[in-house]
């Protein structure tokens, strides 16, 4: 089992809850069945469910009926999860924008969080 943690901004916003706030009750409620099985299988945890997108960031893929949803996050240490941000997917290709935005956030976590 995982711990699955929400990152939080400087200024104490949680993009990820914002995000799940903002969808629809039903796509929510997939949402945090999808949080729950990456809990479950975190690294093992393969499409359709999860994608690698490189330097260590994942997506999780959620799908509800015809829409589609995807929540960035990354490992670290001690079985932990960070979920970053997500967005409703519209086009084919994951827009860029939101793969730099999951990067800034993984960045800025991992030099706040140093040890």
């Amino acid at each position: 089992m995982f711990d699955v943690e929400y990152y939080k901004l400087p200024n104490g916003d949680i993009p990820v809850k914002l995000f799940l706030d903002s969808l629809d009750v039903k796509m929510r409620v997939k949402a945090l069945g999808s949080i729950d099985i990456l809990a479950e299988f975190g690294n093992n945890l393969r499409e359709p469910y999860s994608k690698a997108m490189g330097k260590g960031l994942f997506e999780l893929r959620i799908k509800f009926a015809s829409d589609i949803t995807r929540i960035f996050y990354f490992f670290i240490k001690d079985n932990k999860i960070i979920l970053t941000n997500g967005f409703v997917k519209k086009t084919h290709k994951t827009p860029h924008n939101e793969i730099t935005l999951a990067m800034k956030y993984k960045a800025d976590y991992e030099e706040r969080n140093k040890e």
